[in-house]
């Protein structure tokens, strides 16, 4: 969930997502941010949502990261911390004090396990980046804009704002320059840690505030069609490819919010389907701001045909040149977009990820706001729900095989790196029916294989050269 917006007729009562969310009885809730714009008095919006979902958040784990909304900002690129001296924030960093931001963290993030590395960035703001286990599932909370790259001084204005671009001669190269930051290298640091440790874990899951794709089109009104949004995750491109390096090579689901639309994609990096999956929930609430996947002149997506019902599935580059292959979208109808008084169709509502360790797969689902989920005549949104393997999660095609190694275990980790630039290329419990394992490699190169109980610790392959 994520997005819960004051702008509503229900403004101190969720009585229908709570009523629908204790029915399906979830493990986990997950707040993906924005879960106050009440940008006049933090604390006071803090306790409306603590109140709005009370009977929910009561009796089963919770967790809540912070984006812009909740620290009064519109937008955040938060450049480590620099102080933001423009309303829109597009010069980076942070508008309010430290201890206004550090005050908020506390009150949204002060359950979840110990940062990683809690050391401050720039004027003292805290960080929270972390792992949390749950039933064998480990969930690494990322930060995904506290040390993102700001537009301003980096990127010419291309659009009617610094973060817009809607300039017909634009290069998509130009904004994709050397130096710029997605996660940092702090948290690079900790997901090269985290692939690799697999102690309590049988599969693994990221979560962040927003996509690593410019997945819309429409932003906020239907004149509102843009060529790229440098507030999402898909900018910088070269670290958006390096953050999904790391959860392909984990097999690692992505789930996230931020959007006001709800989408499932494959990303492709070095190719199209070669990339882990996201899902990225509906808003909570979408009164005021929606926007829509809509490609201009309405083309149908390459590859492979995706079996929907949806038009606009397939490969797509988005406005930053990224590859992603589109499963589904919630798109509000077209007649509520400039409508600011519809309380319909308007593509609200939330979604659910069933893991199943048994079959090592997950389901999306992706319910409208106004939907009764276990009455038989309401559906989820259109397109949902979809089924995917986890193995899916790395589409990459074998290039060789490696001869055959005895795990320890049918269950064991293996961890195969770049042994000249020490690079994970996947890392993840092989459940093997025995205890042979064949590695493979997806390129030329020389390798090393590790494997181990929860970590990989023994050397099995060295220096394998791979032509």
């Amino acid at each position: 969930m994520s997005c819960n917006s004051p702008k509503d007729r229900q403004r101190w009562s969720r009585t229908g997502f709570i009523k629908h969310l204790k029915e399906m009885d979830p493990d986990l809730l997950f707040f993906a941010g924005d879960q106050n714009y009440t940008h006049e008095e933090g604390t006071y919006g803090w306790l409306q949502f603590g109140y709005q979902f009370r009977e929910v958040m009561k009796d089963r784990p919770t967790i809540c990261i912070v984006d812009d909304h909740d620290i009064r900002q519109p937008n955040l690129w938060g450049a480590g911390g620099l102080k933001s001296n423009i309303k829109a924030e597009t010069d980076g960093g942070y508008t309010y004090p430290a201890s206004f931001v550090n005050m908020v963290q506390r009150q949204q993030i002060w359950n979840l396990p110990d940062a990683f590395d809690p050391t401050p960035i720039l004027r003292g703001i805290t960080v929270y980046y972390t792992e949390h286990n749950l039933g064998g599932i480990s969930f690494a909370i990322l930060e995904d804009r506290k040390f993102k790259s700001q537009p301003e001084g980096n990127v010419p204005q291309m659009g009617p704002r610094a973060d817009h671009i809607n300039d017909p001669a634009y290069d998509r190269n130009s904004v994709n320059l050397p130096g710029l930051k997605l996660l940092g290298e702090r948290q690079h640091a900790f997901l090269n840690d985290w692939i690799q440790d697999w102690t309590d874990d049988q599969l693994k899951v990221v979560l962040s505030q927003t996509a690593f794709t410019g997945a819309v089109h429409i932003h906020g009104s239907l004149d509102g069609r843009l060529l790229a949004d440098l507030d999402s995750n898909a900018w910088p491109q070269a670290g958006r490819d390096q953050a999904l390096r790391y959860l392909r090579a984990a097999r690692a689901t992505h789930l996230c919010g931020d959007q006001h639309l709800g989408v499932v994609v494959r990303h492709g990096i070095e190719e199209f389907r070669d990339g882990p999956i996201s899902f990225t929930s509906p808003a909570l609430v979408n009164a005021v701001y929606k926007r829509l996947w809509w490609p201009l002149d309405e083309p149908p997506g390459g590859g492979d045909a995706i079996d929907s019902s949806l038009p606009w599935v397939g490969d797509y580059l988005d406005g930053f040149g990224n590859r992603i292959t589109m499963h589904a979208y919630a798109n509000p109808a077209v007649e509520t977009v400039d409508n600011k008084q519809a309380t319909e169709n308007r593509g609200d509502g939330y979604g659910i990820a069933l893991f199943n360790k048994r079959t090592n797969q997950v389901t999306f689902e992706a319910w409208p706001r106004f939907s009764d989920p276990c009455k038989g005549d309401v559906e989820q949104f259109e397109g949902w729900p979809l089924t995917f393997d986890l193995a899916d999660n790395d589409g990459r095609k074998v290039y060789a095989n490696l001869p055959d190694v005895t795990l320890p275990s049918v269950d064991a980790v293996v961890c195969l790196t770049n042994a000249e630039t020490g690079e994970v290329i996947y890392s993840y419990r092989a459940n093997e029916a025995d205890l042979q394992f064949q590695p493979y490699v997806y390129a030329p190169g020389v390798y090393n294989l590790k494997i181990g109980k929860n970590q990989p610790t023994e050397l099995i392959l060295s220096q394998v050269r791979v032509d």
